[in-house]
Parts: structure tokens; sequence; C-alpha cells
């Protein structure tokens, strides 16, 4: 049985595999693939629509224990890169 995570979008439970787990380094969100990166990590699914509903309602801030605002200029990129 595979594990089941919760996306902090759309806050659905989906598998593992269909999710990305996300970090924050230096207030910076930084995907981490291989899901193996240290410390907290906000899990989401892959898609435009998932990710700006997280940051809209400030959940990687929430999930992730940190202050301030995040940095999510690398998140943007990487969903540009895998879209296309």
């Amino acid at each position: 049985m595979e594990p089941v995570r919760t996306c902090v979008g759309c806050r659905t439970r989906a598998p593992r595999s269909t999710l990305l787990r996300v970090v924050s380094i230096d207030s910076v969100l930084v995907p981490d693939e291989r899901a193996s990166m240290p410390g907290r990590g906000a899990w989401v699914h892959k898609t435009p629509e998932c990710m700006d509903a997280a940051l809209r309602r400030r959940a990687f801030v929430r999930a992730l224990r940190v202050s301030g605002p995040l940095d999510t200029q690398t998140i943007d990129q990487y969903l540009q890169r895998t879209k296309g």
C-alpha cells in the first residue's frame, strides 16, 4: 500500500507518487523531487492551480513552519520546465 499525503493547495488526499514535496531553504521554496531533502516538507500537486491556491492561502508558510514571505521563483521555474 502506497503512502498517502494531503496536498496543501486543494487539501485532497493523494498517493505520495502523484505529489511534489516542497521544502524551504533560506526562505526559498525548493522542489524536492526525490523526497529526500532534510527538514519539513509540504506536499502539493504538480499543477498551477494547486500551487496558486497554496500560495494564495499561505499554506506553505504554515506547513513548513517558517516566518515571513517565501521566494517562489524556483518553484515557478520548475513548473514551467515540467509543463512543456
